[in-house]
């Protein structure tokens, strides 16, 4: 799977009775393939939902994002509308850390995250100048500023890092608990086949490497949930 692009597919139909009958289906099926016609390409996993597009509460697109982290993949749709017209839930897709592209809309991902990266820019500038202001507004009372300020934020930054690290290693091993749970289902209970099954689905590390090793496996099962007490 080394060098090609991988996909997961999410598809979304209205009503429960375009689900049971296809209808709209096979045409979502169809324009994500066309899209990826040409490349070199893998589609990992595809997710259907029967779910209103007024709700953001989505089971079937939640199990979608997740297996796009597993396996380091991009979430594929055929139109735009099929996820969301709400702004509220594509920024939701931003925090889910998942990249996505529509076939009927290729460039509106990146338009959607050049529009969240300026927002960011300019938040970043409006805090940096209320700071600097503040600062100034405090050193012209007379207010002693400097000491060992600096070693305090260095430390806090330090905080928020390794916060930041831990948070996405625990998402990534909630992510990795389902598949790891249905491999032991399967009789994959070693943790040297755990590890030669993740590499054989082609599910990247946590390091982003392509071959799996028992540690690994070992260090995500403790920190998912499930492995909190040992199991």
């Amino acid at each position: 799977m080394m060098g090609q692009a991988v996909f997961i597919a999410y598809y979304r139909v209205s009503t429960a009775k375009q689900g049971a009958s296809g209808l709209g289906l096979d045409a979502q099926r169809q324009a994500v393939r066309a899209f990826l016609s040409g490349g070199s390409w893998t589609l990992a996993a595809e997710f259907t939902e029967v779910e209103s597009g007024k709700r953001n509460d989505r089971p079937e697109l939640t199990k979608a994002l997740q297996a796009c982290r597993v396996y380091g993949a991009k979430l594929v749709i055929a139109k735009l509308d099929r996820l969301s017209r709400d702004a509220h839930f594509l920024l939701g897709l931003e925090k889910a850390g998942v990249d996505f592209v529509a076939a009927d809309m290729p460039m509106a991902n990146r338009l959607t995250v050049g529009i969240m990266a300026m927002v960011a820019d300019e938040e970043r500038r409006m805090i940096s100048a209320r700071t600097k202001a503040a600062l100034a507004a405090a050193k012209a009372r007379g207010k002693k500023l400097g000491g060992n300020r600096g070693a305090m934020l260095t430390e806090a930054v330090r905080a928020a890092g390794l916060a930041a690290r831990t948070s996405r290693a625990d998402t990534r091993a909630a992510d990795l608990a389902p598949v790891i749970a249905e491999l032991r289902g399967c009789g994959v209970v070693t943790l040297n086949g755990i590890a030669q099954a993740l590499t054989q689905r082609g599910i990247p590390t946590p390091r982003g490497h392509s071959a799996w090793s028992a540690v690994q496996v070992s260090r995500a099962i403790a920190r998912a949930p499930q492995g909190k007490d040992g199991h």
